[in-house]
């Protein structure tokens, strides 16, 4: 007793045990403040019994695939069965091996720990962190404090882990951990990362896919397999090696592994990227909506970002992609013609009244006029040249830009929408909203509105077969001046002068798609009895009481037009183009669900659909859609129409088969810009060839027989008898010789 005694009483040992006393003071202090709570309130082990997390709301299409999510943290949580074992054992084998016998807290691992890192300096000896110690970080997060941050966080990890093992089993540990813990590319939970890096469920993870994403956790970033492949592959291996090291595969396993390549099969759910994100954004809307109407049993609303809602759309995801790959392949060949036929002369170059309105319109300019900014000094600002990522279609680029630079670059750019719905219910299949949303956000099938051109002239031979005219009455391709309104003179594409003696019937007029008949059907059936046909169709747009009409200078949106057209194989009905079909709670309840619109009443008779339909066949087969036969060698049951509009602004194109419509636009954003010439821009070259290539690939497919392979409604004999006339006549010879008035009044009646 007295030898310790002596030893206590030399200074240098009486102060080293006061330090560390002091420090075990210390530690003990900090440890019993967070305890506490002065640091922030510790989750209870009553909140711990009811963890919630973020989930991601999942967008499935018709089939239950997969399409996207909303989310603030891309999370899809599952049960513990559904992980594979494999994936259980790289885990445990690399991230906490003594995992089963620890209660939340290593201690040998921390030992090992203090012993290499503090007083060896050895940094390869790790952090000594268990699974449950992270599943505390992933659950609860970390926060700054002013001073000793990494210790308070790291008691209050230590806490909390141990009260999670009280709770929990191990199998919910890891269950809650694998739900949890961070991936590369804001991936959050095992199912979202398999499902973005191999485009799999968790469950079907093979041993060196499982191992591959186990292996990203020690850095996300720096293991990123889509970022660096050959390093996430070198830390796969290590995690195999652990896996061999505690006995969860044997040597001869390991050395077969090793020889493995990491293969992705990458797919994004970013809201800007992937597939039909311009279907997505609208979904989105619409269910922020339909959310707001809703409440949960507790009378909380419904978190689009949060809850884990799975939504049922009528998206066919192969049909979209088809459809995109289609827009893609035309869009490619479409701007190279459309800007050569340009050259130097194009618009968005050389015409300063055009890109002076277009800079004007910028968000930017407006914020520099507000804030009192003089032109020239906003013109200065937007000249400044930065590196700009540039849209392209042979591959994005960056480029040194002003944002005048990039606002007469993106000038140039066609745009597009393409909507293909069932007409017999209004389901969309296809939905693109524009060329890539990632540069252009403007959605032209729920936002735009569009002159449509010739796709008008159905609904005016429509309401006039249904007001009783003959489908055998022929008018004279000549011209009229109509003197009530301005002398207006319409004429046919193609300039030359019209044989003034030649008559065509309907059918002919509307499969040759000839603008001088269309405006006197419209004069003889009446405006107002034509935009009457059309209502009863679901277009709600109010339509231009004048001539003009029958060439279809009114602007109307996309997804009505579609909604309209599909009456033609929809027993006279109209629909309205839906998305969603039902949304279900995270336990698969169904909170919302819904039926398709259609319009109640017939908009026409079943005798009227016949024969417009019929003409619509007349003009794929031999009319101006007929290079569906000719280059596109479509053997479909097919009717369509096409379209152009005023200067070659807009190009059309309807595709009509029994069991789907399709409509698709093609135009420059900029109304100012049209196509050069009307070869290029009309809607039989501009648009059609979208629809040929998508109903190519779908021919192919054999998962498509129930469209591509169906057949129009057999026509009645009257209708058949009533069509049976020759397409064209000539004037017999004393209309020959004493002519006929070239001017008249229009009726508006």
């Amino acid at each position: 007793m007295n030898w310790v005694l002596s030893i206590l009483k030399k200074k240098w040992i009486k102060w080293s045990l006061i330090g560390v006393g002091a420090v075990v003071l210390f530690f003990v202090v900090i440890y019993v403040s967070v305890f506490l709570g002065f640091f922030g309130k510790l989750p209870t082990s009553e909140d711990l019994s009811s963890i919630k997390q973020a989930e991601a709301t999942q967008v499935l299409d018709a089939n239950g695939k997969l399409i996207g999510k909303y989310y603030i943290y891309d999370r899809q949580p599952l049960e513990f069965q559904d992980f594979p074992k494999h994936l259980i054992d790289a885990l445990v084998a690399t991230e906490d091996v003594r995992f089963y016998q620890h209660d939340g807290i290593d201690n040998v691992s921390l030992m090992r720990v203090f012993v290499k890192n503090i007083i060896l300096q050895d940094k390869s000896a790790g952090g000594g962190s268990t699974i449950t110690l992270q599943l505390a970080k992933n659950l609860f997060g970390r926060k700054n404090y002013a001073m000793f941050s990494m210790l308070i966080n790291k008691f209050k990890e230590s806490i909390i882990a141990k009260r999670i093992e009280h709770i929990y089993s191990k199998e919910d540990i890891l269950m809650l951990y694998l739900n949890t813990v961070p991936f590369p590319d804001n991936t959050y939970g095992i199912e979202s990362a398999a499902r973005k890096f191999f485009d799999k469920p968790a469950s079907k993870l093979t041993y060196s896919e499982a191992a591959t994403l186990v292996g990203t956790l020690k850095a996300t970033s720096y293991f990123n397999p889509r970022l660096h492949l050959e390093r996430s592959q070198s830390r796969r291996d290590v995690v195999f090696r652990q896996m061999q090291r505690y006995g969860y595969i044997s040597e001869d396993s390991l050395e077969m592994l090793h020889n493995e390549k990491v293969i992705l099969n990458y797919k994004s759910f970013n809201h800007d990227v992937g597939l039909a994100p311009y279907f997505r954004a609208q979904v989105k809307k619409e269910l922020l909506i339909i959310l707001d109407s809703i409440k949960k049993p507790d009378g909380t609303k419904y978190d689009l970002y949060r809850d884990g809602l799975v939504v049922q759309t009528t998206l066919d995801s192969t049909m979209q992609y088809l459809a995109e790959v289609s827009m893609k392949e035309h869009f490619i060949a479409l701007q190279n013609v459309h800007e050569k036929s340009y050259g130097k002369a194009a618009p968005w170059h050389t015409n300063k009244t055009i890109i002076q309105a277009a800079i004007k319109k910028l968000p930017k300019y407006k914020f520099y006029e507000n804030v009192g900014l003089s032109e020239s000094q906003i013109l200065d600002s937007l000249s400044i040249k930065h590196k700009t990522e540039l849209f392209s279609w042979t591959g994005d680029t960056i480029k040194n830009m002003s944002t005048i630079d990039s606002l007469q670059y993106y000038l140039k750019f066609l745009n597009t929408g393409m909507l293909a719905i069932e007409p017999k219910t209004g389901a969309i299949k296809v939905y693109i909203g524009g060329i890539d949303y990632r540069y252009f956000k403007y959605d032209h099938i729920s936002q735009s509105e569009r002159q449509v051109g010739s796709t008008f002239k159905p609904f005016v031979y429509t309401a006039a077969i249904e007001n009783g005219m003959k489908p055998c009455n022929y008018f004279s391709l000549a011209p009229v001046t109509y003197t009530n309104y301005g002398n207006w003179r319409p004429t046919n594409s193609g300039g030359g002068e019209e044989d003034p003696h030649l008559n065509y019937n309907l059918e002919k007029a509307l499969s040759h798609s000839v603008n001088t008949i269309a405006v006197k059907v419209l004069n003889e059936v009446g405006i107002e009895n034509v935009i009457n046909q059309v209502e009863k169709l679901g277009i709600t747009k109010e339509l231009p009481k004048q001539p003009s009409l029958a060439l279809g200078v009114a602007e109307i949106n996309l997804k009505e037009l579609t909604g309209a057209y599909a009456s033609y194989v929809n027993q006279s009905k109209g629909v309205n183009p839906y998305a969603i079909t039902k949304i279900q709670d995270k336990a698969g309840h169904v909170i919302a669900s819904f039926e398709p619109e259609i319009i109640d009443n017939q908009a026409f008779s079943d005798y009227t659909r016949q024969v417009v339909l019929k003409m619509m066949q007349s003009t794929v087969n031999n009319g101006t859609a007929k290079r569906l036969r000719t280059t596109y060698h479509l053997k479909n049951d097919i009717a369509g129409k096409t379209g152009t509009t005023q200067n070659n602004k807009d190009g059309w194109f309807v595709g009509i088969t029994p069991n789907l419509v399709t409509v698709t636009w093609v135009g420059n954003d900029n109304h100012s810009i049209g196509f050069k010439s009307t070869n290029i821009g009309q809607g039989a070259n501009s648009a059609l060839p979208m629809f040929g290539k998508f109903y190519q690939k779908l021919n192919v497919d054999a998962r498509f027989n129930s469209i591509t392979n169906s057949s129009f409604e057999m026509f009645s004999q009257t209708v058949l008898d009533d069509l049976n006339c020759e397409s064209e006549k000539r004037d017999n010879l004393l209309k020959r010789i004493f002519g006929k008035k070239k001017k008249k009044k229009f009726n508006d009646n």
